[in-house]
């Protein structure tokens, strides 16, 4: 084996080191979830190089000033503000979903007028319009990391799988018998994977189109959709007030989370697949253990529905939005101590997400605006007005310096944290 180059991966921590093996060149990653900003990067070097023969000490050195840069781009200091970039005014009808592809070149506006429209971040321009589906598109996504393809769910029953150079279907995933609500590609991308408001969901091919599994067990229609970061399980949350974690190498069903005492509005596994959360219109948000299936932590404190729940990167810090105006951040690490309550919105919070280095945090609301918060100390850094309705999300770009907030008013709105970058009214 000789390696070729080290490559740092930002988000989470860890690095890809490429090297040649038997003439083909192969990838091994090493996850660095421990780095903080006060980490002794000599120490850490000489730790990942005892366990790692591509690793020689003639290359000491290179893994080092890596490691440096590594630490130094996840740990700055600096709080940029957001300016708005460009406004893009995307549908007739509603809006009803965004996706950012892996680098925030480029997003995906679905709509009830029955398209999914593809973006270019940059100048704002439309690159296609995706046309087919015969009802609502609800959910749209990207197969992150490479971008090349779109998959889209639709209140026609139906998802679709699209080319983005292109912008022609190429395969219809057929078979669920009420609105695909939630959609994702396996981290693989052999598999894609539905939800519905039949109660099911569905694994289909995604070279082939052809259906691979049904995943029946919920008695309640399955909102919540998410694949853990190797592919190899599954997660849905129902109105059945139940999550179900299933295994996509049997597609059987492994347990079922349940404790909840109403709808599921969100849920997550964190970054090593260790823990699920899940927020619930009960006012809750649970902790749970995948390998036990068990409830670590029961989450009070808001006072109206929890809608949305989110994980910092590392799966240290759990973030929950709420009805009643608030967000809340909560320490998984000291038995989700309250750390702080994100105070300021005048209606529902609908959507919460961390940047990806854990610094800031970004929330919609039903007030019109969104908000940048530091999550330490609860304190409003930024508030991003000129929406014109409800705003109901919002996402960073892979590397954090690009906003997107999408609106009831029919617009996404871009923002930039440079004040390099061109605005536009």
């Amino acid at each position: 084996m000789r390696l070729k180059r080290i490559m740092l991966r930002y988000f989470p921590p860890g690095i890809g080191l490429e090297y040649i093996q038997g003439g083909c060149t192969k990838t091994k990653e090493i996850d660095l979830f421990d780095l903080t900003s006060s980490t002794d990067i000599e120490e850490l070097a000489f730790a990942v190089a005892k366990g790692e023969p591509l690793i020689t000490p003639n290359i000491h050195h290179q893994l080092v000033d890596s490691l440096r840069r590594l630490q130094k781009k996840i740990f700055s200091t600096t709080i940029h503000r957001f300016y708005r970039h460009k406004t893009l005014k995307t549908h007739l009808l509603p809006l009803t979903n965004v996706a950012f592809d892996k680098f925030g070149k480029k997003c995906l506006t679905g709509s009830y007028d029955r398209t999914c429209k593809v973006w270019d971040i940059e100048t704002g321009e439309e690159v296609h319009t995706l046309q087919g589906h015969k009802n609502v598109v609800y959910a749209v996504a990207f197969n992150n990391p490479s971008g090349d393809k779109i998959l889209t769910g639709s209140f026609d029953k139906t998802a679709r799988l699209w080319s983005y150079e292109t912008g022609e279907c190429k395969q219809t995933f057929s078979g669920h018998s009420g609105e695909v609500v939630a959609v994702q590609f396996d981290p693989q991308k052999q598999l894609i994977a539905t939800a519905s408001m039949d109660t099911t969901a569905r694994l289909y091919n995604s070279a082939t189109g052809q259906e691979v599994a049904v995943l029946q067990g919920h008695t309640g229609e399955i909102i919540s959709l998410q694949y853990n970061s190797c592919g190899t399980h599954l997660l849905t949350g129902s109105f059945d007030h139940t999550v179900a974690l299933w295994d996509t190498r049997t597609n059987s069903q492994l347990g079922v989370l349940a404790g909840h005492d109403a709808e599921i509005s969100s849920c997550m596994f964190s970054q090593d697949g260790n823990v699920v959360v899940s927020g619930s219109l009960d006012k809750t948000a649970r902790a749970w253990d995948v390998r036990t299936l068990k409830c670590l932590h029961c989450i009070e404190g808001h006072h109206d529905e929890v809608l949305d729940v989110t994980l910092d990167l590392r799966g240290w810090r759990l973030a929950t939005a709420s009805s009643d105006s608030t967000v809340r951040l909560w320490d998984l690490q000291n038995n989700c101590k309250l750390i702080s309550t994100l105070s300021g919105h005048t209606q529902e919070v609908s959507k919460v997400c961390f940047n990806p280095a854990g610094s800031i945090v970004l929330t919609a609301s039903q007030d019109h605006t969104a908000r940048l918060w530091d999550p330490n100390s609860g304190k409003c850094l930024q508030l991003l007005e000129g929406h014109a309705d409800d705003v109901f999300s919002c996402a960073f770009s892979y590397y954090g310096d690009t906003i997107i907030t999408a609106s009831k008013d029919n617009t996404c709105r871009i923002w930039h944290n440079t004040v390099t970058k061109k605005t536009d009214e």
